[in-house]
């Protein structure tokens, strides 16, 4: 029997689902729930395994694993394939769900709740891939490890301390298992997160000329952005560039004519764009308008996280491809995504390593209420993960 093969035998498919639920029950909303919640849950599967776990405590609340597979190699020509994944959720928002947060309800293959498509279906999909590799006693010539992290969803801090941590120095292949309905996705955007603040002077508002209103400044701004034209070549898989503002906030009370106001932008660039260029530009932007209305402000970058772009003729993009289809039939061409991942930590850190995101969970239903992820991807998933990993460090 081919090795991958001895592997997916031992998938017990009511045992990975309900350790994907044991992992959406968990809390684990950045900067208030618990990721170290979910790498407990993790530790306590694998402690009976003979694989080798590393966990990093950040704080009481957040901790990195790491799940290594192997007497690791330190051959310089050996392979080391890094399966990677965050442990974190974005809230649930305040909009009513139909269906139990953290419960983890399914209805029709569907499981419901925070975490399901992005991304603890993707986590939980290479645990178990790993887990299953181990049982299967397969001799691989090369190093298989899994990353787990913290704060993606807003800043890639885990990945960042990974990076720091020397923890993936010599990876040669690395997969993000953000949602992309198990289809191969070998780019994505990189993100700006730019906050700008205008400064007018108050007065009472029933004598608006005594004072200098900083949300009409800012008015006039965001005219002036809207014909602002971000510098990109058309991507071939990711398109257009975007620019979003995502909040604004001004003034104290309606009778006060307001001496602040603040937006926060959410600039999407992809390759061939320079983050310090678009800066440069909207700051040249930012302080033409201020001068012609007699106020002043300040620019602030909060986000900056570079593209993602692996070729399509990389050689492991190419087993990715001829494993999807072998596997599950699916023949289709290698896409991007339009949200930024901790690949663009890594890739800063290693840029000749071939990056692919592939994951079970559905890219539309990622921070929507309800969110889901199909069991059935979940399952394939895993297989994916298991043939990969076998194939490439045969």
């Amino acid at each position: 029997m081919v090795d991958y093969l001895k592997a997916i035998e031992l998938i017990d498919e009511r045992e990975a689902i309900n350790f994907l639920r044991s992992l959406i029950n968990i809390n684990s909303v950045t900067n208030t729930g618990s990721e170290k919640a979910v790498s407990d849950v993790i530790k306590d599967r694998l402690k009976r395994s003979n694989l080798t776990l590393f966990p990093d405590p950040i704080s009481e609340k957040r901790e990195n694993l790491i799940v290594s597979y192997n007497h690791e190699m330190k051959d310089e020509d050996c392979k080391t394939l890094i399966f990677s994944g965050h442990f974190d959720t974005v809230p649930p928002g305040n909009v009513t769900w139909n269906y139990g947060i953290f419960e983890g309800e399914i209805k029709e293959n569907k499981l419901f709740g925070r975490g399901t498509t992005d991304m603890k279906s993707g986590v939980a999909a290479m645990v178990m891939a790993i887990e299953c590799i181990e049982k299967a006693q397969i001799k691989l010539n090369g190093n298989l490890r899994f990353v787990g992290t913290v704060g993606e969803e807003v800043d890639c801090f885990g990945a960042k301390r990974v990076i720091r941590n020397g923890q993936v120095e010599d990876a040669t292949a690395i997969v993000i298992g953000e949602p992309t309905a198990n289809k191969v996705k070998i780019a994505h955007k990189g993100v700006l997160w730019l906050k700008i603040s205008i400064f007018g002077k108050t007065a009472h508002g029933s004598m608006p000329s005594l004072g200098v209103n900083a949300i009409w400044g800012m008015n006039h701004f965001i005219n002036e952005l809207r014909n602002y034209s971000l510098k990109y070549e058309h991507h071939p898989i990711l398109g257009e560039s975007t620019i979003n503002i995502g909040m604004i906030q001004g003034g104290v009370s309606t009778n006060v004519v307001p001496d602040q106001c603040t937006i926060y932008l959410d600039i999407r660039t992809v390759p061939g764009q320079n983050h310090e260029d678009i800066e440069r530009d909207i700051k040249t932007l930012v302080e033409k308008t201020t001068k012609q209305n007699s106020m002043s402000f300040q620019m602030e970058t909060i986000n900056d996280l570079a593209c993602v772009h692996t070729a399509n003729e990389d050689p492991f993009i190419g087993l990715a491809k001829n494993t999807n289809k072998s596997l599950l039939n699916n023949d289709q061409p290698a896409g991007g995504v339009n949200y930024y991942t901790d690949g663009s930590i890594y890739n800063k850190a290693l840029p000749h390593v071939p990056i692919l995101i592939y994951g079970p969970g559905e890219p539309e239903i990622a921070h929507q209420p309800d969110e889901w992820v199909d069991l059935q991807k979940y399952i394939d998933s895993i297989k994916f993960y298991i043939k990969l990993a076998v194939d490439y460090l045969a």
